[in-house]
């Protein structure tokens, strides 16, 4: 099946289309008892209540271009390893507080799910030592559920700016397509440039204005659609590196690694939110940087303009190393130094920032004596 350039049009309308009745119709939901207000929230980035339904839209047109790109049957199982992560991130989404863990566990249930329906898991990557481990069936199954599964939540962390986890899903769909297409994987890579096309549709309303929000359901889905592309790629086609295309997926593993490295060292649970993800630190960073002539309605989409050339040069490296699973592997350690270092500088700018600006109170208040 080929996807022309009307159809790709329709799937691109039909997802912007579906966004915008959402939308208008969460004037009337959100005075419904399935109303939610994440504006007091400690993580929140925006200044109005928003709809955090546009995954749905999303994914509703994600799934109907999978059933009339693929057999239906094949497009049935395929939408049905969704349901666990769907169900769980949509409960979310309209209210119903599903906690971390068990947004966890459902995605590990679809990642299961995706395991006994593809017969399909992560295959050895050539690479000494962990190829010992991929060689085993049970092990390779269990890393593969506990990779899928942290990739569903890191895509949804990075959730927070306007754009930011949509243009990071779109980049890694559209290298799978380029990869897939490259090497002869025609299905793969027009069931990539589907979900390509839907998120162009999203973001048309979702930046910079922030008009409708992915919502838990679309990005824990959205990880779960790509990183099961990449493994069924690197699945048939041996000749393109499970390294390389685990790089695509740099960003939001790297932040959510960071996360969790933070929160243990201030001894807090690794599920307790906070304001200081890489990305929020960017937006305030702009916003003290311009002094306060940025705002925060403005200086938020800025920020995924700003993260752009970080997040899209490890899945250029990744199209680039795509059968070099070696120079993949170096190349994780490079952007990992890159990606701390970074973040130390930050945490150094606003110390000194902090610093600064009480050095500056107590010089007016001694001289105001």
């Amino acid at each position: 099946m080929i996807l022309d350039n009307f159809a790709l049009l329709l799937v691109l309308v039909s997802s912007f289309m579906a966004c915008l009745a959402l939308i208008q119709a969460h004037k009337i939901f959100q005075r419904t008892r399935f109303r939610r207000d994440d504006l007091s929230r400690v993580q929140s980035t925006h200044l109005r209540c928003t709809p955090r339904t546009g995954g749905v839209a999303v994914l509703l047109t994600i799934i109907g271009s999978f059933f009339y790109i693929l057999p239906l049957d094949k497009a049935a199982l395929a939408a049905l390893t969704l349901l666990p992560v769907f169900l769980a991130g949509l409960a979310e989404d309209t209210g119903f507080n599903v906690s971390p863990r068990r947004r966890l566990i459902a995605a590990a249930l679809s990642a299961a799910l995706a395991i006994i329906i593809l017969g399909i898991w992560i295959p050895p990557v050539d690479i000494t030592g962990l190829d010992m481990l991929l060689t085993i069936p049970l092990l390779a199954i269990a890393l593969t559920i506990f990779w899928a599964t942290g990739i569903c939540h890191a895509i949804n962390l990075i959730d927070g700016i306007h754009g930011l986890a949509a243009t990071t899903a779109l980049l890694i769909a559209t290298a799978l397509a380029l990869i897939a297409a490259g090497n002869g994987a025609s299905t793969l890579a027009i069931l990539s440039i589907a979900i390509a096309a839907a998120l162009l549709g999203f973001l048309l309303l979702n930046w910079p204005f922030g008009l409708i929000f992915l919502g838990d359901a679309g990005a824990y889905c959205l990880g779960h659609l790509l990183v099961w592309l990449a493994i069924a790629l690197s699945w048939y086609y041996p000749q393109v590196s499970g390294i390389a295309l685990s790089l695509m997926f740099f960003w939001p593993v790297a932040d959510t690694l960071l996360a969790i490295f933070r929160r243990l060292l201030l001894q807090r649970p690794i599920s307790s939110p906070d304001r200081i993800h890489f990305h929020q630190m960017v937006m305030r960073g702009l916003i003290i940087l311009s002094n306060g002539r940025l705002t925060k309605p403005v200086a938020n989409p800025l920020t995924t303009l700003v993260l752009l050339p970080l997040i899209s040069a490890p899945i250029v490296t990744a199209v680039i190393l795509q059968d070099r699973p070696a120079a993949a592997l170096v190349a994780w350690g490079i952007y990992g130094v890159i990606f701390w270092l970074t973040y130390a500088l930050g945490v150094l700018f606003f110390r000194t920032g902090r610093a600064g600006a009480r050095r500056h109170c107590r010089r007016r208040l001694g001289a105001g004596r």
